[in-house]
């Protein structure tokens, strides 16, 4: 899973148990140009072979049942629904065409979507550290570091490729029907979560709003594009679904999501839904399977939104 050399500015490849890479052209586009849409997925690890791949490689001691939080704290849906949009948008226009970058590693042991050095003391917060606090052999460390590295090089070019050339970045997320008061994120996490979601108990945790976009610093310096998340927390209220704008989480400034989108402002949206509206049935110990159609509907506003973003800028 050493990171590819071959890599150009306007080219980048997937890398095997560590980032899928998916390249939809349009019908007339020029296969050579950039792309105009980037579709970001750093927490695209949310199947039960991704997490089991990563742990089989691993020499020091975990805590027991870890999968369970794999389970609870993937984003599952989010590359379904973010791929429909890349979709939508390259249909709308035949002249376009889009990346789709899955990261593959489990934010369980290393999240992709924070900066390197981001500590623990984010579960304050609500979030996950950079590197889990519980992986504690120097060699997993070492490891995780360089996967973690290599594909955070990969996210680089694929945002320099795009953006840099004018074009338009999507980070989709999902995230769980409830905020839970987990106080710390160490080794007894699993049995926290067993406690937080024990009868009685997760009737008491409040609601999140069903979508909501991260479009703002802690500060409140908007990053994303102006506009775009109010004109698409009034398209989903017309459909039924409860839209919000930074609710549950801001642009936190240890994640590469605020790195990107202050790098490339106005031009990189970011948001989260609800997983339970995504899925069959939602279990959160185990594997669960996202609805085509469901992830369809969530993505045919977003993709609405960057056609109408894309023709205003003549893309």
């Amino acid at each position: 899973m050493a990171p590819s050399t071959a890599m150009s500015a306007a080219t980048i490849d997937s890398i095997e148990g560590l980032v899928h890479v998916e390249r939809l052209v349009g019908t007339s586009a020029d296969p050579d140009a950039a792309p105009d849409l980037l579709v970001e997925v750093p927490h695209g690890a949310c199947r039960r072979a991704h997490y089991d791949a990563v742990r089989s490689t691993m020499r020091g001691p975990l805590p027991d049942d870890l999968h369970v939080f794999f389970h609870v704290n993937t984003d599952v849906g989010a590359w379904d629904y973010g791929r429909r949009v890349a979709e939508r948008v390259v249909q709308a226009h035949p002249g376009r065409q889009a990346w789709v970058v899955r990261a593959l590693l489990p934010r369980t042991f290393i999240d992709a979507n924070r900066l390197e050095e981001a500590g623990d003391d984010l579960a304050r917060g609500g979030m996950t550290a950079g590197l889990a606090p519980y992986v504690k052999d120097p060699r997993d460390i070492e490891a995780l570091v360089a996967l973690h590295r290599a594909y955070v090089e990969v996210a680089e070019r694929a945002y320099a490729a795009v953006c840099g050339a004018g074009g338009f970045a999507l980070s989709p997320h999902t995230y769980g029907p409830r905020t839970m008061a987990i106080p710390r994120i160490d080794e007894t996490i699993v049995t926290l979560l067993r406690e937080a979601h024990a009868p009685g108990t997760w009737e008491s945790w409040p609601v999140r709003p069903e979508v909501d976009f991260v479009t703002r610093t802690p500060e409140g310096a908007l990053l994303a594009p102006e506009g775009m998340a109010a004109t698409l927390v009034s398209a989903y209220a017309k459909d039924g679904i409860e839209a919000a704008e930074n609710a549950t989480y801001a642009m936190h400034p240890s994640t590469q999501g605020h790195r990107f989108s202050a790098r490339y402002p106005g031009q990189v949206l970011s948001l989260e839904v609800r997983r339970d509206l995504l899925v069959e049935a939602y279990t959160p110990f185990d594997e669960m399977t996202v609805r085509p159609e469901a992830a369809d509907r969530f993505a045919a506003p977003i993709a609405h939104a960057i056609d109408a973003w894309m023709r205003a800028k003549g893309r």
